[in-house]
C-alpha cells in the first residue's frame, strides 16, 4: 500500500477527539504510517502526549498560535518551553504571524514567533509557521533571528496560500512547503500553479485536520484519511505518480522532523 504522512493535523481538537481511535483507523486503512498533530495549548499538548504513547506513529509539535498570544502566550510558554527541552515535540509550531485576523496585535506576535524560533534553535527543532497576510515580516524576523552558521534554520510554511513569489522566498530559505485541501478547491487555480513550481524535495502535504476538507468532502469535519484527495490533486498537477508524490513527501517530513 502507497504510505502517506499528514504533516499538520490537529488529532487532539476538541472537534475530532471523542472520535479519535475510529479516525486514526480510518488513517491507517487509508495509507497513512505518520502524523504530525499540532497542540496549540496545554489541553491539546497533554492529549498529544498521550495518543502517542498508546499510537506510536503519532508525533506531536507545540507552540501557541499568533491568534492566541495576547490571551495565553505568556502563560503557556514556559508549558511548551519544558516539553521542547525534554525532547517530547518533533517540532515548534504553529507559530508565526497573521495579519488577516487581528485577534492579537502585530508586535506581539512578532515577539513570540521571536521567543519561539530561539526556542527551536537551542532544542534543535524545526519550526512549523502559520503565515497569512505577513510575509514581509516574518522574512525579516526569520533572516535575522533564525539562521545557524550563514544558512537558515529548518522549517515549513504550513497550510501555504501565499504568492508564487513568496512561495520562491521560502524554498530560496531551504525551507519546505506544505500544501492542504485547498488545492482540491474549483478556485484555487493559483495554488495549483504553485503545487507544479515547488520541487518534489521541498513540499509537504497535510490535512490540517478537523478544517480545510478537500473539494469532495467539503462541510464537513476533516481528518487524515481525507489526505489521499489532496495527494492526487497534487501528483496530477505535478505529472507524477501518486506513489512517487507519497514517497516524496513522506522522505521530506521524515527527514524535517526527525522520525
Amino acid at each position: 500500500m502507497t504510505a502517506f504522512i499528514d504533516s499538520h493535523a490537529h488529532l487532539t481538537s476538541e472537534k475530532v477527539f471523542e472520535e479519535i481511535d475510529q479516525i486514526l483507523q480510518r488513517a491507517q486503512a487509508s495509507g497513512i504510517k505518520a502524523i504530525v498533530n499540532i497542540c496549540t495549548d496545554e489541553t491539546t499538548l497533554k492529549r498529544g502526549l498521550e495518543l502517542a504513547k498508546k499510537y506510536p506513529w503519532i508525533y506531536n509539535a507545540a507552540a501557541t498560535t499568533p491568534h492566541d498570544v495576547a490571551t495565553e502566550g505568556e502563560a503557556l510558554f514556559p508549558f511548551m518551553e519544558h516539553h521542547a527541552k525534554q525532547g517530547m515535540l518533533v517540532a515548534v509550531g504553529e507559530t508565526g504571524l497573521d495579519y488577516f485576523y487581528h485577534h492579537s496585535p502585530k508586535e506581539l506576535q512578532q515577539h513570540f514567533l521571536r521567543r519561539y524560533l530561539q526556542l527551536a534553535l537551542s532544542c534543535r527543532r524545526p519550526v512549523v509557521i502559520h503565515c497569512r497576510e505577513a510575509f514581509s515580516d516574518l522574512f525579516k524576523i526569520l533572516d535575522a533571528e533564525y539562521v545557524v552558521d550563514g544558512r537558515h534554520a529548518p522549517g515549513v510554511l504550513h497550510c501555504f496560500t501565499g504568492s508564487e513569489s513568496e512561495a520562491e522566498k521560502v524554498l530560496e530559505r531551504g525551507w519546505y512547503l506544505s500544501l492542504s485541501g485547498i488545492v482540491t478547491f474549483k478556485k484555487s487555480d493559483s495554488l495549483r500553479q504553485i503545487a507544479k513550481m515547488v520541487p518534489l524535495d521541498r513540499l509537504l502535504i497535510e490535512t490540517d485536520t478537523p478544517y480545510l476538507a478537500p473539494q469532495s468532502r467539503r462541510g464537513i469535519v476533516n481528518e487524515p484519511s481525507f489526505l489521499i484527495e489532496t495527494a492526487a490533486t497534487i501528483a496530477a498537477i505535478k505529472s507524477v505518480s501518486l506513489e512517487e508524490l507519497a514517497k516524496a513527501t513522506a522522505d521530506n517530513a521524515q527527514r524535517l522532523f526527525g522520525f
